[in-house]
């Protein structure tokens, strides 16, 4: 008797780890739902990756917008009609934008939380009903170093993550009597558009806070060379969509894996100057004790991006 396929919805699909993951677990044999803003983009895409056919039942793209309550309900009943009850449910999809908190328009915050927050949420409160009557099924929260501890030039992005990951550990708490369970992974740096000029950038790069942008620039270009391949990430999601517990972290990423033991061994002091060190952040007091030695007029002078800390 042939197996029936597992189905999985992943949001995002068209690029970065979404792509990736939508071939992986195609060729892997699941039958996969790819959600997307722009599905007849996405699944050229797909099609020319996974040599899947425009009529391969095993692939089928679907419209979602998070931002948009209205999609996300349409996107619900695509997924229904296509596959019923999805076996699993990737949230993946995510945007960004970099600047600190007085440089970063409030509408920005706004919109990170709509897309990163309510939105895997709203999918979710629409997917349950028929999820749960299966008693079966993994919600799987893609999350990311921001989500374990708030980091500089990101807080709206990380604050959309932690908040994400701890909506996930309650969430596994409601669903878990009904069969369901949660698994929340944790990623480290991947070589996807987040990483690159793509992600807006609100910062005043000669305002007080040049000097942060500076030390994070040049911490990120380092970074950079570190960074996992997408592909990576794939392998990683599907032992997570295997997984039986009602409730897992994992993370991806040798990165990611010591911000968190770090998170759970060091006092908060230390990973505060750890972070700080990371990022080539001024020590505390500095930027101000040198304001006081400057007139009022050159409070906003440049030339503090060329003052940050220097680290060996």
């Amino acid at each position: 008797m042939a197996r029936e396929l597992r189905s999985v919805v992943i949001t995002g699909a068209s690029r970065g780890l979404g792509l990736a993951s939508t071939i992986h677990l195609y060729k892997q044999g699941w039958r996969v739902v790819g959600a997307m803003r722009s599905p007849d983009v996405g699944l050229e895409r797909l099609r020319a990756a996974t040599g899947a056919a425009a009529d391969d039942p095993r692939l089928v793209g679907i419209r979602l917008d998070l931002d948009d309550p209205a999609s996300i309900t349409a996107a619900a009943k695509a997924i229904e009609d296509a596959v019923g009850a999805p076996d699993a449910l990737v949230h993946n999809a995510g945007i960004a934008a970099v600047g600190s908190v007085e440089d970063m328009p409030f509408e920005v915050w706004e919109r990170l939380f709509r897309t990163n927050l309510f939105g895997p949420v709203r999918l979710t409160k629409e997917l349950l009903p028929s999820m749960r009557a299966t008693g079966r099924g993994r919600i799987v929260v893609v999350s990311s170093q921001g989500g374990i501890r708030g980091m500089p030039s990101i807080s709206a992005y990380s604050a959309t993550k932690g908040a994400l990951e701890r909506w996930a550990e309650a969430l596994a708490e409601e669903v878990a009597p009904f069969g369901l369970g949660v698994t929340v992974l944790v990623c480290g740096m991947f070589k996807t558009d987040i990483l690159t000029e793509q992600t807006p950038h609100y910062g005043d790069l000669t305002g007080p806070y040049a000097t942060h942008y500076a030390g994070i620039e040049r911490t990120g270009r380092s970074m950079m060379r570190l960074a996992s391949p997408p592909e990576r990430f794939g392998p990683a999601l599907a032992r997570a969509l295997d997984e039986r517990p009602p409730f897992a972290r994992r993370t991806v990423g040798i990165d990611a894996r010591m911000l968190l033991v770090g998170s759970l061994l060091l006092p908060g002091r230390l990973l505060h100057h750890a972070v700080r060190w990371a990022m080539r952040l001024p020590r505390h007091g500095t930027i101000q004790g040198r304001l006081r030695r400057r007139s009022p007029g050159s409070v906003r002078d440049s030339s503090l991006a060329e003052e940050s800390e220097q680290h060996g």
